[in-house]
């Protein structure tokens, strides 16, 4: 039932993520849903509320709950308990959870990014963290993180470029003073191609937790060409792209 809710969560709202899911063997699907829930529920917890207190309170338990998960003390909660499990049976990094969760602090206040390094922390700490995660939960070796975090590097660009328009909408100042989002589309162009040059260090088996990012080039390449106030691939080039890496693994 857990696994249940945690792919309504993911499917209503992180459909792409979702759609990766779908295109992923059965079998591994009972890692990667809890992982893409935890993110969920993360994410969206700087945006229920106007108020930075109860969101940063937000925030704060979900640390705990990674926490107490390390040490053996699970929560009774829908992503919660299967994240436990998750954590306890495949030994995932908690250090690398709980700094996804502290660099979304910065969706609930209203400051820019402290530069180019400051955005590119922010990325680092949330998409490539999360991908590393899920190559963990797939059985990645040590070996494979330069490569897979270069990759959800690029994808988290690609992601973060889409969302730009809604997150100005919002009040936030996504961009740093001085940065583009051809700026940051060559910058994840460039870790793109840091990944696929290291992909042999990528196991086949842990391809799945890579299918995240089948649109990665494609926004990227968008946004490079100036497209960045409409980013979005055609319904049938997501479908293709999706169904070409999930059959070949290559990313």
């Amino acid at each position: 039932m857990s696994l249940d809710a945690c792919a309504g969560l993911v499917q209503r709202g992180d459909p792409d993520r979702f759609l990766a899911v779908m295109a992923a063997p059965v079998a591994v699907r009972a890692q990667l849903l809890p992982l893409y829930a935890f993110n969920l529920e993360v994410a969206r917890a700087p945006w229920v509320t106007q108020e930075p207190l109860i969101a940063e309170m937000r925030l704060q338990w979900w640390r705990d709950v990674v926490e107490n998960a390390a040490s053996g003390a699970a929560r009774a909660h829908e992503v919660a308990g299967p994240l436990h499990a998750l954590i306890r049976d495949f030994g995932l990094p908690v250090e690398v959870m709980d700094r996804l969760i502290a660099a979304r602090r910065w969706d609930i206040h209203h400051e820019s990014h402290d530069g180019i390094a400051g955005l590119t922390a922010y990325l680092d700490d949330t998409g490539a963290g999360l991908m590393w995660l899920a190559a963990r939960a797939l059985g990645a070796p040590e070996g494979a993180e330069h490569a897979v975090r270069a990759y959800g590097w690029a994808t988290a660009a690609a992601f973060y470029l889409r969302a730009v328009p809604e997150l100005v909408a919002r009040g936030r100042q996504p961009l740093p003073e001085g940065v583009g989002a051809a700026d940051l589309a060559r910058l994840g162009l460039e870790r793109l191609t840091v990944a696929r040059q290291a992909r042999r260090s990528v196991p086949k088996g842990v391809a799945p937790a890579l299918l995240a990012g089948w649109q990665t080039e494609g926004l990227l390449r968008q946004a490079l060409a100036g497209e960045s106030a409409s980013l979005g691939l055609s319904d049938f080039r997501r479908r293709w792209l999706l169904l070409r890496q999930g059959v070949t693994g290559r990313w």
